[in-house]
């Protein structure tokens, strides 16, 4: 990946590999399918390649599935223990078997230039809010992206905006995540985000 260096800012010059986060199922609603297609489609269409769970299945398994059908690259990272639980991608041809979830996570973040977020649950947003803290400790300057798809994450975000009220979450660090509700829309913000200055990472208590 190419950085470009400019007083302490990092601007992304391009995504050659990007993480995707999400569900093992395809949920109730056709709509965020069609959602995980149209990403895999500009993903195979501009020469991105994906990073993700490794499954067959769900969202995960649609996704994989049209980038594979475009002849696009697709790496899949799964622990040991979810081996016999998910049913691996037989078509993924980079099948990393990892030892754990924290191993898998780490090893998902040295293959990728950025991160998206599409409908899942549990561990999807678990995954989410690791890349978020990366970022906000300084220890990645990568692009955070959320498809907010049928408005499925307008809870999660109204619950930021709660943190950053409450003083949990600083207003600048609120800006990590990247918002959008189409493919197009999100990738461009990706593309053009610029990494925060690096400040201090712990805030002063006021008393």
């Amino acid at each position: 990946m190419q950085f470009i260096y400019f007083y302490n800012e990092i601007i992304n010059d391009f995504m050659k590999r990007v993480v995707v986060f999400c569900g093992s199922s395809l949920g109730f609603n056709p709509v965020y399918k069609e959602a995980a297609k149209s990403l895999g489609k500009y993903f195979a269409n501009n020469n991105i390649g994906l990073v993700y769970g490794g499954g067959k299945i769900g969202m995960m398994g649609v996704l994989a599935d049209i980038i594979l059908e475009n002849d696009g690259e697709v790496i899949g990272v799964i622990p040991k223990l979810l081996e016999k639980v998910e049913v691996i991608h037989a078509g993924v041809e980079e099948m990393i078997v990892c030892k754990n979830m924290s191993e898998r996570k780490v090893i998902m973040s040295k293959l990728v230039d950025g991160y998206i977020t599409l409908p899942g649950g549990f561990g999807t947003l678990d995954e989410l809010f690791e890349a978020l803290t990366l970022n906000q400790l300084h220890i990645e300057q990568k692009p955070v992206g959320l498809l907010n798809i049928n408005g499925f994450f307008d809870a999660v975000l109204l619950q930021i905006d709660k943190m950053v009220d409450e003083g949990y979450v600083r207003p600048e660090n609120k800006k990590l995540l990247i918002v959008a509700d189409s493919v197009e829309v999100l990738m461009t913000k990706m593309q053009e985000y610029v990494a925060p200055k690096i400040e201090h990472v712990i805030q002063k208590v006021v008393k």
